[in-house]
């Protein structure tokens, strides 16, 4: 199996070569900088289970200005790293007396990460699809580490979501999910967002979403953790690594609501 659950400071692999995202090099050998699941394809990488947002380039991220340069707009994207849009990212011409205009303190909006330096300098930028200011509408925050539970296995949860709800979602890789439709659908669905936050460790979520949303009378409480099934779980965590994109271009299947029934209890995260 190339992937399973690792803990902080475990062995990885002998080779320092080998170290990726989320490991750290000791004498030599690599180790685990997280509690999450080791990939052993080619680089070892690890994916935490919690924690704060760690930006990547081509991340989609929703960020709040903190700060206004004479050239850059500086935004919080819940992590522990700033993320810096130079004027020069800005979908059209700007000068330097119009940014404040046009994004101040306080405003949100989705960006893409650009590059991310080797002392963790975060380049965003707004040049491409989707990428804009967030004028209406409302915005969530979860833990990052729940973000593929809420996109679901190839974008199945959050298609049932929209479907259900009438609400246009974006879900950004660090955390923040920006919704908009009438205010008792947007309500609607914050109640089932926090539901999938809360339950993720759960099987049978995906049904269970999906009848709350319908208004189903049945017994929709919390199901416990399927035994023997908590083996095969490092498999479809990084699957759902896979799916972190814009919810517009994830296609939908009723075969995949089945497919991501559980995730980790959060009393081991």
């Amino acid at each position: 199996m190339d992937r399973k659950i690792v803990f902080p400071g475990q062995f990885l692999s002998e080779k320092a070569s080998d170290a990726g995202n989320g490991t750290y090099v000791k004498h030599g050998k690599v180790y685990s900088l997280f509690y999450g699941v080791a990939n052993f394809k080619n680089k070892v990488s690890v994916v935490p289970f919690s924690g704060r947002y760690f930006p990547h380039v081509r991340d989609h991220v929703i960020g709040k200005v903190i700060e206004v340069t004479s050239s850059n707009w500086i935004f919080d994207i819940m992590s522990p790293y700033d993320g810096l849009l130079h004027v020069s990212e800005y979908p059209r011409r700007l000068d330097s007396s119009m940014m404040k205009k046009t994004m101040d303190i306080g405003d949100c909006a989705i960006l893409r990460v650009k590059d991310v330096s080797a002392f963790m300098k975060v380049e965003l930028t707004m040049r491409g699809h989707d990428l804009r200011i967030l004028r209406m509408g409302r915005i969530i925050e979860v833990q990052p580490s729940k973000v593929p539970r809420i996109i679901g296995h190839s974008g199945s949860m959050v298609s049932i979501l929209k479907r259900e709800t009438n609400c246009d979602i974006f879900i950004g890789q660090n955390g923040r999910i920006w919704i908009n439709g009438k205010d008792s659908d947007m309500e609607h669905l914050i109640e089932a967002i926090r539901m999938i936050e809360n339950e993720s460790h759960t099987s049978g979520l995906t049904d269970r979403v999906g009848h709350f949303l319908k208004g189903d009378e049945e017994d929709l409480g919390e199901a416990e953790l399927v035994e023997g099934e908590f083996e095969g779980v490092e498999d479809e965590v990084l699957d759902m690594e896979e799916d972190l994109l814009c919810p517009d271009e994830i296609g939908y299947t009723e075969d995949a609501c089945r497919k991501m029934d559980v995730l980790l209890d959060d009393e081991r995260q």
